[in-house]
């Protein structure tokens, strides 16, 4: 048997799986015709159909349909065309993802359907002026910390900001992390990981796409977080992934913002009776600028009745904000 001989049922799963779906077939002889002229391969009716018997026989869903000619196609692909829809509108919806790499994705996801269903997958989803990542080397970064959360090690990395003049800077002078990972985490359109960093003493979280390169994984295990830590409590109290000091802060809030609250401490969070119009919430987050502007977001529907010391904090930020517009 010669080698196009071998390959020839190949051909066939190929053609049905390029070709074909619940609205498009192939006949026998249109499958013949195709690989007479694409491959050299001549055959007979009976050959092609011995083929599709054995690749039923495999565990491919090939479906017929009878007619005047029997009518072959391919079901039960491993994914559904809502699936990859959703897919692509998530690619291409994340910020995290740089453009080019959405593009590259998004046409490997279309190869996962037939030729027809192509035209299916084109998005309706407004993100064309989206700003996305643009740190190409965000897959080699994500897979190095998945694998080092795997195996429980150390990480070392640089890590960048932009300075005014829209350039990339090393943070303190190209100092180099020693970072714990614990999990990677989709917030606010961003990867972050969580973990605990050398430089600050405790837990902590970064921008994964504001990692200059791939990290090093080291030797050394990780450290692992003390039994209190709760990720998910870490994750409600975060805002923004910002970084700043935690503490119990008490909230006055009218009654028409509860699904603010919940969205954004959960259902477990502490709430209080304050008088008909309004509530009180106990919640433990971390405190500063993007905690304040938060707040600020509800135009006096969400005020801060204690600590004293943040209230005063945040009394002062809007203060200096309001000085800032009057010079």
């Amino acid at each position: 048997m010669d080698i196009k001989a071998k390959l020839r049922p190949f051909y066939v799963a190929k053609m049905l799986y390029e070709q074909t779906d619940e609205d498009h077939y192939l006949t026998i002889a249109q499958i013949m015709e195709q690989l007479d002229k694409d491959y050299g391969i001549s055959t007979s009716r009976g050959t092609v159909g011995d083929d599709i018997k054995a690749l039923q026989e495999l565990g491919v869903e090939i479906a017929v349909e009878s007619s005047t000619q029997k009518r072959y196609y391919m079901i039960g692909r491993r994914f559904d065309l809502p699936e990859l829809k959703t897919m692509i509108d998530a690619i291409e919806s994340a910020r995290f993802i740089p453009k080019e790499k959405s593009a590259a994705l998004v046409k490997k996801i279309g190869s996962l359907t037939s030729f027809h269903n192509t035209e299916k997958l084109v998005r309706n989803v407004d993100v064309e002026n989206r700003i996305k990542a643009d740190n190409e080397k965000v897959y080699y970064i994500m897979e190095a910390l998945n694998d080092a959360i795997n195996s429980r090690k150390k990480v070392s990395f640089q890590y960048f900001t932009y300075n005014v003049r829209k350039e990339q800077k090393l943070r303190h002078d190209g100092y180099t992390y020693v970072f714990s990972p614990y999990k990677l985490i989709w917030n606010g359109d961003y990867y972050y990981v969580v973990g605990y960093s050398e430089k600050h003493k405790g837990i902590g979280s970064f921008r994964i796409d504001r990692i200059v390169r791939q990290p090093t994984i080291l030797d050394e295990d990780a450290k692992q977080p003390p039994r209190s830590f709760d990720l998910n409590d870490y994750l409600n109290s975060m805002f923004r992934m910002y970084n700043g000091e935690r503490k119990q802060i008490e909230l006055v809030c009218d009654n028409d913002v509860m699904d603010a609250i919940i969205d954004k401490f959960g259902k477990d969070v502490t709430v209080l009776a304050n008088d008909m119009k309004s509530f009180r919430a106990v919640v433990s987050t971390a405190v500063g600028p993007v905690f304040y502007s938060w707040v600020f977001g509800f135009g006096g529907k969400v005020s801060i009745k204690s600590p004293e010391d943040v209230k005063k904090s945040y009394a002062a930020m809007v203060k200096q904000v309001a000085e800032a517009l009057t010079e």
